[in-house]
């Protein structure tokens, strides 16, 4: 069904002003607000309710969108003046981002909880943050994108620096402010160049723009390359690309466990999505000039991710580096430069973050107050004291080492196939990348060896406190890496359709 709605889908121009195309911004916008105030009455031991209001707007959102895709429309519509763009690869994305949410939340409830952080101000923090991310994801103006990377932007300082009573996250949150300031100027400057060249600030006229350069066969001015590297640097930092990573272990780190869960995930769907809007669907006449970039973007990522993980003792860190090796295979698929290099990367992205979340829940779960069970040593031992999640944390490992049958195996495959079939003469590159993630398989296998072979540090019988919702919940997110790994056909199927030109 969703094929037929796909393949007949068309380009429509809306009504000016159609805020029908925009509900779903509107809706959370308005929960948010609903939330806040309805969190004012609530007593401490209730603020379960704000939880649930939380939870339960994800759900509707994640509802509406499904039933909009099949039963109402998948064109692609533009609105605002054509500044908001409603596709249906912006609803696939937003429905991943609404489900990934979910599960960032649940897992952090006991978390929260034990620490006295469960409070409102988090979640509506958080939505804020999933809101900035869905403007992104529907930008049609390089404006509006800004201003929803900003939304999201000053929504993950302020999760950083939730604790106030811990200096290490004050740290890392000053740290992460301090970047991320400096690379919104580098994006922003970027654009202003891209603008002052073109006389656009809409991403399908720059588009448009740079296409007939193309076809006139004109150089592109140098100008343009100027402000393109300016704009490669704002998402090189976004996504934690070397050499502009090195806010990612730090506030990985210094950050609660629950809010790097947020980091490490959703906000990686985000970025992928501003990446699209400006690159593929903005500057991809130049093309050419922006895959040499990527390159060597990715080869550093690549090397320095999976060499300087291996360094590591404490889980967080690792999974940092582990992270910006994954940002480097992302971004081979964005330099085949095709609709099969896209939807892997898409596909890539997905399935990195329903592992990460099975990752980084793990890790609270084993966690109580006072111990945060983020160094390696704390899971030395932990077939014998918990079997079933040591094997759950196996399947994960091997999900991000890239093991077959896991969905990590076939995640890198589709990749480097559309790399190797895109022939550009960058086998090499995907050569390169496969001796990368051989190498990088250790600091997963050796998590795995030190479960299942080395002896516990202390002998710690502490019962997980989790509630049973985590449990379930966390055991089929981690079971999701294998099953995906096993029939990764639909999700396949579905991000191809995304790309898919429409007619």
């Amino acid at each position: 069904m969703i094929h037929a709605l796909v393949t007949a889908q068309s380009v429509i121009a809306a009504p000016a002003n159609d805020y029908g195309l925009a509900l779903p911004e509107i809706i959370m916008l308005s929960a948010i607000c609903a939330i806040l105030i309805i969190d004012l009455f609530v007593s401490q031991n209730k603020r379960i309710i704000t939880y649930l209001l939380t939870q339960a707007t994800l759900i509707g959102l994640a509802i509406y969108t499904i039933h909009y895709i099949l039963h109402i429309s998948t064109a692609t519509e533009y609105t605002f003046n054509d500044s908001f763009i409603r596709d249906f690869k912006g609803d696939v994305l937003k429905i991943a981002i609404y489900i990934i949410c979910f599960l960032v939340f649940l897992y952090s409830k006991d978390y929260l909880r034990e620490r006295r952080l469960f409070k409102g101000e988090y979640f509506v923090i958080g939505l804020f943050g999933v809101l900035g991310m869905m403007i992104m994801v529907s930008a049609a103006s390089m404006l509006i994108l800004y201003l929803g990377l900003e939304v999201m932007s000053l929504s993950l300082y302020a999760m950083v620096a939730f604790n106030r009573k811990s200096s290490v996250a004050s740290e890392a949150a000053m740290k992460y402010f301090v970047l991320g300031a400096i690379a919104s100027g580098m994006l922003l400057y970027g654009i202003s160049i891209i603008y002052g060249v073109t006389g656009h600030i809409g991403i399908g006229e720059i588009s448009s723009y740079l296409g007939e350069l193309a076809k006139s066969k004109t150089t592109m001015p140098l100008s343009l390359v100027f402000g393109l590297v300016f704009i490669l640097i704002g998402i090189a930092f976004k996504l934690g690309a070397v050499p502009f990573h090195m806010w990612v272990p730090d506030i990985y780190h210094g950050a609660p466990t629950s809010v790097t869960l947020y980091i490490g995930t959703i906000t990686k769907i985000a970025a992928f999505a501003m990446v699209v809007r400006l690159l593929v669907d903005g500057l991809g006449p130049m093309h050419k000039e922006w895959t040499q970039i990527l390159v060597v973007l990715s080869l550093l990522s690549l090397a320095v991710g999976n060499i300087v993980a291996i360094a590591q003792t404490n889980i967080k860190r690792m999974l940092a580096y582990s992270t910006i090796s994954h940002i480097g295979f992302l971004l081979l698929g964005f330099i085949a430069a095709n609709e099969n290099g896209y939807s892997a990367s898409m596909f890539y992205v997905i399935t990195y973050a329903i592992i990460a979340a099975a990752a980084f829940g793990l890790i609270i779960l084993f966690s109580r107050k006072g111990f945060e069970s983020d160094n390696l040593n704390d899971f030395k031992g932990l077939n014998e004291r918990h079997p079933w999640y040591a094997f759950m944390m196996l399947i994960v490992m091997f999900s991000l080492a890239g093991v077959p049958p896991t969905v990590g195996f076939f995640a890198k495959l589709h990749v480097l196939q559309a790399l190797i079939k895109a022939d550009i003469g960058l086998t090499w590159l995907a050569i390169v990348a496969v001796s990368f993630a051989i190498i990088g398989a250790f600091y997963y296998i050796r998590v795995i060896k030190l479960m299942y072979f080395d002896k516990p540090v202390t002998e710690d019988n502490t019962p997980i406190t989790a509630g049973a919702d985590m449990h379930i919940v966390l055991s089929v997110n981690c079971l999701l890496a294998l099953g995906l790994g096993l029939f990764p056909g639909a999700l396949i199927y579905l991000c191809s359709l995304v790309f898919t030109p429409a007619v």
